[in-house]
């Protein structure tokens, strides 16, 4: 369901108090009886931040409520959203995520590099609070989860991650041969694209 927006609430998202400040007048319009409901919303973003959408993906009981990655992304690719945030309502007023909390975001993100769109927070929130996933690290830490990364996109990052490694090493034994040869530091640090501290670092056998 599209929650109508004024145009003063489809704001710019700066930060966390920004967007909490529209979803909690959003909770405060539900009746009394579906406030004790969990409820999960998407937030689209544009490419400046600009508030596009906000969507009422489900509506479930007291303490959980379930969010399909197809409803989750469809109208963002329909509206062209580059970003989303991810919303639910804890009733209880407890803030701290569940682990299926943790687990449809992990999921969500994962998708979300799939399909180009950026999942960039998940807040939970009550009528009083909020937390953002985002400002205190989960976001960070779930990012570098391969739960649901697709078998290809896993091989694909783990050849990239031993590219980079292979180059990495390439670079530091060219750098240890003109160390040798007495080359001056910074045409190493500029031929290698290695660091001033990971050169003067190195430590090599001097040429006879």
């Amino acid at each position: 369901m599209d929650i109508k927006l004024t145009d003063a609430e489809k704001i710019k998202i700066l930060n966390s108090d920004d967007l909490y400040g529209i979803m909690q007048k959003i909770l405060l319009r539900e009746n009394k009886i579906d406030r004790d409901r969990e409820h999960f919303w998407v937030i689209g973003l544009a490419n400046n931040y600009r508030i596009l959408f906000v969507e009422l993906i489900s509506l479930g009981t007291v303490n959980q409520t379930f969010a399909e990655p197809m409803e989750v992304f469809s109208l963002a690719l329909q509206k062209r959203a580059v970003n989303i945030i991810l919303c639910h309502n804890h009733p209880s007023g407890e803030l701290k995520p569940s682990e299926a909390d943790m687990d449809i975001t992990d999921r969500l993100i994962q998708v979300g590099r799939i399909v180009k769109t950026k999942v960039l927070d998940h807040l939970i929130i009550s009528e009083k609070s909020y937390l953002s996933f985002d400002d205190v690290g989960y976001m960070e830490t779930l990012k570098y989860s391969t739960k649901y990364v697709p078998g290809y996109e896993r091989t694909k990052q783990i050849k990239k991650e031993a590219t980079e490694i292979a180059e990495q090493k390439k670079a530091v034994e060219i750098a240890k041969e003109m160390k040798r040869a007495d080359e001056p530091v910074n045409k190493i640090v500029a031929f290698t694209g290695l660091s001033l501290e990971e050169v003067e670092k190195l430590k090599v056998r001097k040429k006879r």
